[in-house]
């Protein structure tokens, strides 16, 4: 191209190409030409930098800048010719205009011809930026302009002929070259860069990592072999060697294994900055600049910890071996670096941990034979040390198993196929715990069985063979689902239950029924019979063991299936013998006892029983023991001595996870006693309250003798009415097991609170009390968040111990005052409030303290009036007054000194400054003559407050605008009225000071004005004129309440536990990783401005949520530019929102804490008492501050789709691209991670190609810093988020990761407690363990939208409070919930990363974390100092996908192997921990809802039987009230009000018991219990289905504003199937309860025990329209029913989607039973069953049936049934086949339809005596019995499509919706007709609104005023 390009003009622009037809481009861009170079597509990347390059010069030299566009054209052309790759065509059209444009435009200025011109431009660029630049310019300037010179060169030469370029350029671009390598875009540490060196290369701890990583003596070099176009094995080729140039041991490692460029780059840093921070807090060599031996051994230890365990549990000798006499430190780098690296370019792989433990086992042995003994193991061969490619790693090691994951993902089908059908992470992983795993060998053998699959067949293989080898088997687990999972994993609760409950059962059926029956010897034989119990269950567990792990049985030890068989065995010998010795020991056997009694034979031995209850009890005697020694118990698990693990074999199968969880003894105790107490309380509660009530009408119905049913009953002859016995008993007994969940939350509740108390939560919460202990704050301030003093240091007078106080108020002050500087930036206070809030930098010109004028406030007035009305004549007694309030004390002294010194400083005159000693002088004396009351007037002072207040308003007046001679004038008065008025005497001070009769001026006219540009001394007066003007208690101030919320939060942490703040060089290096997907970043000026439906647009909403901050703000931007104002109108909107945009902000604090904490630890004396903003333009301080901030902090946003978002068309795309970059430009330490793709065209064939990339912020855009490429497409794999997270992990830094969401913020205050927070990791916890997570608090900041928004903040306050504190401690069984959460880095990178990401079964990826790190012995921590702030769902329908999320989640991981392996490992309590905060919780709530079920079938059961009418009126029960009380126990529990416990506790603990509560009433008067009912609903639904049928995705809930209507059709979709059925259901039971018990029954007994229900009943059916906006507005409910009919009427197909048609979402709302198993089908079919019971039990009960109990009168009423089904198919039939063509045929069929119809009627009616009741309750009866059928239908899809009848069923499901959807919408229709509820509604949806100024009824009424 160069000689072609060379040799021709560039004139003819098309002289390479034909101008064919193309489809044109939009050309907007060309009025913006810098952005030509985004416009390019991916397959062209490398014309990327040329278009930029031409951006760059085109202002110095227009004609360069077209040959640079001409070549980039020329460059697209060659790589593309035919314009094949996306958007190829449309990208070279595009330049190609352009340059046919600027072809004439352009001129030659240096030149005459094109080659000249770009020679001197050249010349000249060189000359002027890189000549002697690099001693003056920074390294990522020098990189820039390198890359502008090679890219000009690279041009150059195709414009000049290669023989004419001259050699003064040649020469130069020879020097660019040369430079270029040294100057390549760096991240942190610009490691090759000559030059001017930032401040980080020249900290010592840099350069020792960087001295030791250089070290590559003694190491030996690899040769690249070379040889021009001749292969290597020909003999006559001449092939040359040469020794690859190593620069460090990282490259060194990458030439021998084949590792990328970046990831070399990369991980080079990484380790440098881990080497670096892990020095600086050793300190153990002399020299600073050296390593030493314990911080490699330190890192090592930490990275190699998981691979070391590894080896031991395999029983495989440790390949990291270091021999004596060889350099250690260097060998002990190499191996580091290379697990680095392995790991870097692991991708997906990162998620098995120990298969990376393979890979770096065999590496690290090659490394060793490479070093060492040069001899393969294996093969014999010598070791090879030619370089390997840049990619061999990847291509050969990681690319298999990639493979391996995306063909086991295939099987997934998108999240539909069953877990136990493909592999996921876990059981990739697991399979390199055992030694199989050697089988791979080294190189990995592809054809090995791990990467076998089934899918793929042999090329050669016919196509009627089978594929090769069968399903790859699950490893250790299989995830079936199934709830007996929940059994399974935490058998032993379920089995403590059941027999306390059997032992209850059979004490309370005792004759006395009381707790002494126990030590009856018949009740204490019959008590032991829950051995037997105990026996059976244990059965059924050693049962589910076999079945549900069956499919991974081939993938399992022979000794784990000998386990298997043998428990079962056991189990079974047990459910044998127990029976047996049981009915030997009774004396009288009857029934079934009797028949294991004629087994027992010759053991009639009553000791015998007991003997086999001991033998069978001593394991669990052991386990006790083990128990209550948790230190030898925890050494046996994790021992890996043969004969340990034979002895826990039977006990706990070995398992390289799980082992050795056991706490500390304290910790054990303390939960222990936690539940203890609980289950006594809990026991007690049941056989009191729910057992022992209902024995005795038990007992009384099993002896009434039943004989008149009224329906045909089945089994009359069972004895004691134990169908009865069975619907009274089965609620109660499943509230027995839910109602531990209830006293879980009493309990957490009041041991939360005492522990919160106890932490110091809440003391400091008003700002009264912060004034009142504001004098202790800066001494916490410095105790908590300064480095503690040498010892040395030690305080010997008074004299230094003022000094220290002063010198830790104005560290304080520093921060302080930052703090309120940052509330003000965020416009949460105003400039007076600022003013107020801020305290003095420097106390030295005064004696004592200044305090912020807040404190202060009204003081000085209050003085002068105290002073004005005292009568005394003594000194002491006003002084005294004063004195008794400290701050009034200070405010004399200060205003009294201030006013001195200011004036003082104004004075020019020397006579002038002695009047003012002199009034001094007498006031000084006076005060210590005690004569000071004598002296001066106090009555006067009042009237020299006045002309003091007018003087310092003067004085703040603008310096252009300021009045000297008013000035002047009111001194004069000042000085007046002290002399004249004030002191007695005081004229003498005239003839003291005579006036010089040679002056023309009078006294005091002399000022030096200059003065007042002073910045320290206008600050000065405006302190002192608030001092005297501000008259408002101090209460008051701020206003703001998230103002006052984070001041009193962080006065008061500062009395809080936590632990000395190190130096920030001493600190722990964490970074921040925030996953990004396509949320909002900043909001545009058209989203603000769009208005809704009712004309309210966002940013008028905010101005009324936010009335005080958007005055704030406009007071604020009062300075800005007009232009600039709407881009600051944006972000203030966008910081109120869950933006990227106010996350990236909250997180940058971080940066600017510790830039903060660098000057307050260097500053010297002087400086500190300075304003530390004067310092910020500082180069040498802001140069350290930053070097600093760069080694312990990196933030990196995980942007998955910016790639994608950089290329898009789509406006919104583009609009997030561009303010994603624009952050990387205004936050030169943020970096942004993306996936990139790119199309590469290999063979002639395009492929895709994936890269993990990082950039950061440049001149104008972004530069990319490190490319690594992929496997593939990480996303394929797992998880969206997780991966999202893994691929960018490996571009943070430091020891600590603190993953944050993108809804969340930060504080500039709590940032400062970091460097605290990071301590902790530091810091050895109970049992000598350190912390591998340690939990945050944090704080729901979108609270105050609503009434939805409050509840659902107060609930997650709730939960990351009281709720993680009580878990984290005493329970010590806290996770990993989400963020804020802070992880070790270390230890989660080498043990799978911070969550998991196999499909579905991970959907809730976080919480896997942390039960990942405690299997793996890691211990999670919960603090509660410092807090982050997050942003939650604020609209109903929002919350209810978060709340179906989360209980989806809870069902997969019911599923999981994780909670399984936690349920069966942990202790007895804390599994019941366990369970109870997690999954329980779900599986109660859904136990919770069932119980309603149960109960009223239960009812209506006995209701259609007559045995309810039977019981109630036999005398025996009429006069035992017991029954009645029964059947109303349970409705206590389903109101759930207990579970807003924890809330108000909080609540309490924090604001006030009294404002607790307040708020629990206002909760309940705006209906929160609707509002938690509802969502009770939601968690049953959810999770249940999900253990049933599957179905479980992310659900995008959305984090915008909502203040907008729902439309009814959007509400019946989400809510229809989990609760309008259900709740319709329940209703349709309450109504048949109610109406066949009627006439016997009393109705205050109905209603008492049916209140809950009918309230559970309505809440879900209604709570959605409620909690609706607008939802009884009547044009709204009007348009609301237009659009749910053409919703109801549309026809479904393909690509229409389910908001538009019934159809389309009927489909997909039965996708869960198109996919689920067969069991699930049936399950499905079986619960439908129950509807059959209304017909059933109703037909009976007609008039028509005449009291006939025949089974013939239910199938008469299946006859009619059908005659129904058929007329109606008939019907639709008939309007399809004759309605269009056929009009009268189809009338005439109808007609005789209609005809017969009421023929049959009448017949009936007059024959049979059919009776109007009857028509009523034949709708009650047949309208169940019709959904049934239907559910039955599409349980049975495939077989209905095949016989022709799923339109029907599709027809009946339509009618169905129509009637539930009228049923629904009847109600809201008639109450939007009363004008005032849609007010009401509204002002209970957004009170707390209304609390803040509010006029939410004008926003939703659309009534905007006009405001400009």
């Amino acid at each position: 191209m160069a000689s072609t390009s060379g040799t021709r003009p560039p004139r003819n622009l098309s002289r390479r190409m034909t101008r064919a037809p193309t489809r044109n481009v939009d050309l907007q861009n060309e009025e913006n030409p810098i952005n030509d170079s985004e416009l390019v597509p991916y397959s062209l990347a490398p014309v990327v930098p040329i278009l930029r390059v031409a951006n760059e010069v085109e202002k110095e030299n227009r004609r360069v800048a077209y040959l640079c566009r001409f070549h980039a054209f020329e460059k697209a052309h060659t790589m593309d010719p035919s314009s094949n790759g996306r958007r190829v065509r449309q990208f070279k059209t595009y330049l190609l205009h352009r340059l046919e444009r600027e072809e004439d435009e352009t001129v030659r200025t240096l030149a005459k011809t094109d080659p000249g011109e770009i020679q001197l431009y050249y010349k000249e660029f060189y000359e002027k930026n890189i000549r002697d630049a690099e001693h003056t310019k920074r390294p990522e300037e020098m990189a820039k302009i390198c890359q502008i010179a090679t890219v000009l060169y690279e041009v150059l030469k195709t414009v000049v002929p290669s023989g004419k370029i001259d050699a003064e350029t040649q020469r130069y671009a020879k020097d660019v070259e040369m430079k270029r390598e040294q100057y390549e875009h760096y991240n942190i540490l610009p490691l090759y860069a000559l030059g001017v060196k930032p401040p980080i290369m020249e900290l010592p701890e840099i350069k020792a990592a960087v001295h030791a990583l250089r070290n590559v003596n003694n190491l030996p070099m690899p040769r690249i072999q070379s040889s021009p176009g001749v292969p290597m094995d020909d003999s006559s080729g001449m092939s040359t060697e040469r020794v690859k140039s190593i620069i460090d041991i990282l490259d060194w490692l990458s030439s021998i294994f084949g590792f990328q460029k970046g990831n070399i780059a990369n991980q080079r840093e990484h380790l440098i900055l881990l080497l670096a921070n892990f020095h600086i807090r050793n300190k153990k060599t002399e020299d600073p600049t050296e390593l030493d031996s314990v911080t490699i051994q330190q890192l090592k230890d930490k990275i190699f910890k998981n691979y070391s365990s590894w080896c031991n549990y395999l029983r495989c000798k440790s390949k990291i071996r270091i021999p004596q006499g060889c350099d250690r430190q260097q060998l002990e780098l190499i191996y580091i670096g290379l697990y680095l690296l392995i790991w870097g370019e692991a991708s997906n792989v990162r998620f098995m941990p120990e298969c990376l433990c393979y890979i770096f086992h065999n590496m690290a042995n090659e490394v060793y034979g490479i070093l060492f003994s040069n001899i393969h193991p294996v093969s014999g061969a010598t070791y090879q040390l030619a370089a390997r490619d840049e990619e061999s790693f990847l291509t050969e090691v990681i690319s298999p198993i990639y493979q391996v994951l995306l063909k086991e993902v295939k099987r997934n089908k998108g999240g539909k196929a069953s877990h136990s059908g493909w592999r996921n992470y876990d059981d990739l992983n697991e399979y390199f715990w055992s030694n199989r795993c050697f089988r791979l060998g080294w190189p990995m053998d592809t054809k090995a069985e791990f990467f076998r699959h089934s899918d793929v067949k042999p090329v050669n293989e016919r196509a009627n063979q089978p594929a090769p080898g069968k399903r790859k088997p699950k490893t250790n687990f299989v995830e079936v689902r199934t709830f007996w999972h929940l059994y399974r994993s935490f058998d032993r609760m379920w089995i403590f239950f059941i027999l306390a409950f059997q032992a209850m059962v059979i004490v309370a059926w005792s004759p006395s029924g009381s707790i002494a029956a126990l030590f009856d010897e018949d009740v204490f034989r019959s008590v032991l019979s829950i051995f037997i119990t105990s026996a059976f269950l244990n059965l059924l567990q050693a049962t589910l063991d076999i079945i549900l792990s069956w499919k991974a049985w081939k993938s399992l030890k022979f000794s784990q299936i000998l386990r298997y068989l043998l428990k079962f065995a056991a189990a079974a010998v047990w459910a044998v013998v127990l029976p047996i010795g049981y009915s030997s020991s009774v004396q009288n056997p009857t029934g079934l006892v009797k028949f294991f009694s004629s087994w027992a034979r010759d053991w009639r031995n009553q000791s015998f029983y007991n003997y086999a209850v001991a033998l069978y009890l001593m394991p669990n005697m052991l386990a006790a023991v083990m128990f209550l020694l948790p230190p030898l118990r925890r050494h046996m698990e994790r021992s890996n001595w043969r004969i340990i693990t034979l002895l826990m074999w039977w006990a706990q199968p070995k398992l390289y996870v799980g082992r050795g969880m056991h706490e500390d003894m304290i910790s054990l105790l303390k939960y222990t006693l936690f539940w203890s107490m609980l289950i006594v309380s809990k026991v007690a509660f049941s056989y009191y309250v729910e057992i022992l009530p209902l024995v005795e009408p038990t007992k009384l119905i099993m002896e009434i003798p039943i004989d008149n049913y009224q329906w045909h009953e089945f089994f009359p002859n069972v004895t004691h009415n134990i169908g009865v016995v069975i619907a009274i008993w089965a609620p109660i007994v499943l509230v027995y097991f839910m109602d531990a969940q209830i006293w879980y939350a009493i309990f957490s509740t009041l041991f939360g609170g005492i522990h919160g108390a106890f932490s110091h939560l809440g003391e400091i919460r008003t700002l009264g009390m912060l004034r009142s202990r504001f004098e202790a704050v800066p001494a916490a301030f410095s105790r908590r968040l300064m480095p503690s003093a040498s010892k040395d240091t030690k305080r010997k007078d008074l004299g230094q111990d003022e000094a220290r106080e002063r010198k830790n108020i104005a560290n304080f002050s520093q921060v302080w005052n930052e703090f309120i500087h940052s509330m003000r930036m965020e416009d949460l206070i105003s400039n007076r409030d600022r003013d107020l809030l801020l305290v003095p930098y420097s106390s030295d010109q005064t004696t004592v303290v200044q305090w912020p004028p807040f404190l202060l406030a009204s003081k000085i007035p209050i003085a002068l009036d105290m002073a004005k009305d005292f009568k005394g004549k003594d000194d002491e007694e006003l002084f005294k007054k004063i004195r008794s309030d400290d701050y009034m004390h200070s405010a004399v002294i200060e205003c009294y000194e201030t006013v001195r010194d200011i004036i003082f400083g104004l004075l020019e005159d020397e006579a002038d400054k002695k009047i003012l000693r002199h009034i001094c002088y007498e006031v000084g004396s006076s005060i210590q003559q005690n004569s000071f009351l004598n002296n001066f007037k106090m009555s006067e002072l009042p009237m020299l407050s006045e002309k003091l207040e007018k003087f310092l308003k003067l004085l703040q007046a603008d310096p252009e605008n300021i009045s000297e001679s008013q000035i002047i004038n009111v001194l004069q008065d000042i000085f007046e009225i002290l002399t004249k008025d004030i002191m007695v005497g005081g004229h003498d001070l005239e003839s003291a000071h005579p006036v010089q009769t040679l002056k023309k001026e009078q006294r005091f006219e002399r000022l030096n004005i200059d003065l007042i540009e002073n910045k320290s001394w206008r600050e000065k007066v405006v302190r002192l004129y608030l001092l005297l003007t501000v008259k408002e208690s101090a209460i008051n101030v701020p206003q703001n309440l998230e103002a006052r919320r984070r001041i009193t939060f962080f006065a008061n942490s500062l009395f809080m536990n936590m632990p000395s703040a190190p130096k920030v060089r001493d600190m722990m290096s964490f970074s921040v990783l925030t996953p990004y997907y396509k949320e909002d970043v900043l909001y545009s000026e058209e989203e603000l401005q769009k208005e809704n439906e009712d004309g309210i647009s966002t940013l008028f909403y905010l101005q009324k949520i936010y009335p005080d901050e958007w005055t704030n703000f406009l007071e604020r931007i009062d300075v800005y530019p007009k232009d600039e104002k709407m881009d600051l109108i944006r972000h203030w909107v966008s910081y109120r929102g869950q933006t990227l945009s106010r996350t990236v902000r909250g997180m940058m604090y971080y940066r600017k804490a510790l830039e903060l904490q660098c000057f307050l630890e260097y500053a010297g004396d002087d400086e500190i008492f300075r304003d530390y903003r004067n310092f910020e333009e500082e180069t040498t301080f802001f140069g350290n501050a930053q070097a600093l901030a760069d080694l312990k902090f990196t933030y990196v946003v995980s942007c998955q789709v910016y790639g994608n978002q950089k290329k898009s068309d789509d406006p919104k795309d583009q609009n997030c691209y561009l303010n994603i970059r624009n952050l990387l430009l205004k936050y030169p330490s943020l970096r942004v991670a993306y996936i990139d793709e790119t199309e590469e065209t290999k063979n002639g064939k395009s492929r895709k190609s994936y890269f993990s990339v990082l950039v950061k912020g440049g001149d104008k855009l972004d530069e990319e810093v490190y490319r690594i490429r992929l496997p593939g497409r990480p996303v394929d794999i797992g998880e969206g988020k997780p991966e999202n997270q893994n691929h960018a992990i490996i571009f943070t830094r430091g020891e600590a990761l603190q993953t944050i969401d993108m809804n969340q913020d930060n504080y500039f205050e709590e940032a400062f407690k970091m460097r605290n927070v990071l301590k902790e990791f530091l810091e050895h916890q109970h049992g000598h363990r350190k912390p591998t997570i340690l939990g945050l608090r944090e704080h729901i900041f979108t609270g105050s939208v609503s009434s939805l928004a409050w509840f659902m903040s107060n609930q997650e306050t709730s939960f990351v409070t009281i709720g993680q504190r009580i878990l984290a401690n005493p329970l010590r069984v806290r996770f990993h919930y989400g963020h804020p959460d802070i992880f070790d880095r270390i230890f989660h990178i080498t043990r799978g990363g911070i969550s998991k990401a196999s499909k579905v079964i991970n959907l809730s990826e976080d919480i896997f974390a942390g039960f990942n790190s405690i299997l793996r012995g890691g211990f999670i921590t919960h603090h509660e100092y410092i807090q982050v702030g997050k942003g939650r769902d604020v609209g109903m329908n929002q919350i209810s996908l978060f709340e179906a999320k989360v209980a989806n989640g809870n069902g997969e991981q019911t599923l999981s192997r994780d909670v399984y392996r936690l349920g069966r490992r942990f202790d007895f309590f804390r599994m019941l921990s366990f369970y109870f905060t997690t999954v329980g919780f779900y599986f109660s709530s859904m136990m919770t809802v069932l119980t309603v079920y149960i109960f009223l079938y239960g009812r209506v059961y006995m209701v259609m039987s007559g045995m309810e009418r039977e019981i109630l009126e036999n005398p025996s029960i009429q006069h035992s009230k017991a029954l009645e009380e029964a059947l109303a126990t349970q409705s206590v529990f389903q109101l759930g009000l207990l579970l807003v416990l924890p809330m108000v506790m909080e609540i309490g603990l924090e604001k006030g018991f009294r404002t607790a509560l307040g708020d629990f009433i206002i909760m309940q008067l705006q209906l929160a219990s609707v509002f938690f009912t509802f969502q009770l609903g939601t968690k049953a639904h959810y999770y249940g289905r999900t253990i049933l049928h599957g179905g479980s995705k992310y659900r995008a809930t959305g984090r915008g504003f909502v203040v907008f209507h729902a439309k009814f059709a959007d509400n019946y979709r989400m809510y229809s199937r989990s609760h309008f059925v259900k709740g319709l259901e329940l209703f349709i039971l309450l109504i048949v309860y109610e109406v066949y018990g009627e006439s016997y029954r009393s109705s205050n007994l109905y209603l008492f025990i049916t209140v809950s229900m009918w309230f559970l009943v309505a809440s879900w059916l209604f709570a959605p329209f409620v909690f609706n906006p607008s939802g009884f507005d009547w044009q709204k409910t009007v348009d609301d029913w237009t659009d749910w009919k053409r919703w109801m009427g549309n026809r479904g197909g393909i690509g229409i989607s389910p908001d538009k048609s019934w159809e389309s979402w009927w489909d997909e709302e039965m996708e869960h039973i198109k996919y689920t198993n067969f069991r699930g089908r049936v399950l499905e079919i079986i619960l439908a069953f129950r509807f059959f019971i209304y017909q059933y039990g109703i037909v009976y009960h007609l008039d028509i049936a005449h009291h006939s109990k025949s089974l013939l009168v239910y199938g008469l009423s299946w006859l009619v049934m059908l005659i129904t089904l058929v007329v109606l198919k008939m019907v639709s039939m008939g309007r399809r086949r004759f309605g269009t063509d056929f009009q009268l045929m189809f009338r005439i069929l109808k007609a005789l339809l209609f005809l017969g119809f009421m023929s049959v009627m009448t017949v009936l009616f007059v024959v049979c005596g059919l009776t109007i009741s009857d028509l009523f309750a034949a709708i009650l009866a047949f309208t169940p019995t019709g959904w049934a059928l239907l559910l039955i239908g599409q349980a049975c899809r495939s077989l209905l499509k095949g016989i022709g009848f799923w339109e029907s069923i599709k027809e009946l499901a339509r009618a169905y919706e129509c009637i539930m959807g009228l049923i629904i919408f009847t109600p809201i229709a008639v109450l939007s007709w009363f004008p005032f509820l849609s007010e009401f509604q509204t002002r209970l949806l957004f009170n707390q609104a209304f609390s803040r100024g509010l006029q939410i009824s004008m926003i939703l009424a659309g009534k905007k005023e006009k405001s400009t």
